[in-house]
């Protein structure tokens, strides 16, 4: 049986200072699926805790109605 390859969780922005905000919709829209849901981090190769933020950022945004809950 082959060993299965290891691929490292990428950062998601350069800038040390970056924050996960519920009101930046353009970059949450990347971690959303065509169906509306929150992709898991095996796809979208984020640690969790980053998941977590993403997460928490997506659900305040459908919150106050910047984001969808379903897709059209």
């Amino acid at each position: 049986m082959a060993k299965q390859g290891f691929f490292k969780k990428k950062n998601l922005s350069d800038n040390p200072n970056f924050k996960i905000d519920y009101k930046d919709t353009k970059f949450l829209s990347r971690y959303i699926s065509e169906k509306g849901k929150i992709m898991p981090s095996r796809i979208t190769n984020v640690t969790a805790k980053t998941q977590r933020e993403i997460a928490r950022a997506v659900k305040r945004a459908r919150f106050v109605a910047l984001l969808p809950y379903v897709a059209n």
